[in-house]
């Protein structure tokens, strides 16, 4: 008997711009309306680095992203069963996504431990011996009750052979699969993840397999592991061209500016990224005119916000020579006021980009953005 699965939200698509396959879209969750294309921020263990949940509503978050891996090692999935659900655990009652924990996985196994049943890897905090599958890994998402979980895939780094890729493909299909039959959780939408390396045939069969599966929504893997941005690009318009009109398209891992702009010009909806936050911890802020190193001497006494445009609360109560002398003293408020900044920073820019859909004009957009953010750097 069919299990008929009640979603918490469905995706509407609003608008297509007329001149690109950029999207402007929607959905509905808890009484409240969500539109994309939209930046998620990473809260990698529960938690976006430094800031609260209040904080992340001040810059306009709309979905975060949790990781599976790291929470199934530590609190363990049962604690937050047990809590009621990571939204309960988190006290975030907005939408959450959580990954597959595949790409963490890939990073600390060797190729000889990807089996068919799974990736043998060693747990990084105390060494113990550890089989993730695709079933282990819906379960999980199943038990951390997010709203959106991610198929277990093989992440594909670059470059790679065709025939790495294509049997990598492959097994990424035998695993969606899998992974699907055991997804059990009504409340949570289930995504396919498209692989197939720089190969358009690759990436046209793995959707089109895919897309008979029937997933909730599709996401973009394999990007953003070592090639460069045209290629990316490449990747992405050989995946979306395969994939159905109603349905969220996401690109994983991809967060700087102009790769925003250039990937909602090819159809991606969601995207998410640690690099605001990391960036931030680092001393650098996201500007219209490029990014800043506050570390830098020439910020010691300059009393300037550091955007005199933005309306987050750094730039609205601080200046550049404060949050330098915080960032130089290794002060934490220093990296949450730069946190908060850069998120802002992203969440607005979608803001633009979702405006020039509706205008019809993001090629514009994008010309006018880049003289800004690059000068004459870009090429």
């Amino acid at each position: 008997m069919v299990m008929v699965i009640k979603l918490k939200f469905t995706y509407k698509l609003e608008k297509k711009e007329k001149n690109t396959n950029a999207r402007l879209g929607s959905f509905i969750y808890n009484g409240v309306k969500y539109e994309t294309p939209m930046f998620m921020p990473v809260g990698t263990q529960a938690t976006v680095k430094t800031l609260s949940p209040e904080e992340l509503k001040e810059v306009h978050a709309g979905i975060i992203l949790a990781n599976t891996y790291h929470l199934w090692i530590r609190p363990g999935e049962d604690v937050i069963d047990h809590a009621g659900g990571l939204h309960k655990f988190m006290n975030w009652d907005q939408p959450i996504l959580t990954d597959s924990g595949g790409f963490q996985v890939f990073s600390l196994a060797k190729p000889k431990d990807i089996t068919e049943e799974g990736v043998h890897f060693k747990n990084q905090l105390n060494g113990d011996k550890l089989l993730l599958t695709p079933e282990k890994s819906i379960e999980i998402q199943n038990k951390l009750d997010s709203d959106i979980a991610m198929s277990f895939d093989e992440c594909i780094g670059y470059p790679a052979t065709y025939e790495y890729c294509k049997q990598s493909t492959e097994r990424t299909l035998r695993w969606a699969k899998r992974g699907k039959e055991v997804h059990h959780n009504p409340n949570q939408m289930l995504f396919g993840i498209v692989q197939g390396g720089n190969y358009e045939d690759l990436r046209k069969y793995c959707a089109e397999e895919l897309v008979k599966m029937d997933f909730d929504g599709y996401s973009v893997g394999g990007t953003s592991v070592g090639e460069d941005k045209p290629t990316m690009y490449q990747m992405v318009e050989y995946a979306t061209k395969y994939l159905p009109a109603n349905k969220i398209r996401y690109l994983m891992g991809v967060g700087d500016p102009i790769d925003l702009i250039e990937n909602t010009i090819r159809g991606i909806d969601i995207f998410d990224c640690v690099s605001p936050t990391r960036l931030a911890r680092h001393g650098h802020a996201l500007t219209k005119y490029g990014k800043i190193n506050l570390k830098n001497a020439k910020y010691k006494e300059d009393f300037t916000p550091i955007s005199d445009v933005c309306d987050c609360y750094a730039c609205k109560h601080y200046t550049k020579a404060y949050i330098r002398h915080l960032i130089i003293s290794n002060e934490t408020f220093g990296a949450r006021l730069l946190s908060i900044h850069n998120i802002r920073y992203l969440t607005h820019l979608m803001e633009e980009i979702r405006e020039s859909i509706r205008n019809d004009n993001i090629l514009e957009f994008r010309d006018e953005f880049i003289k800004n953010y690059y000068g004459e750097k870009h090429e």
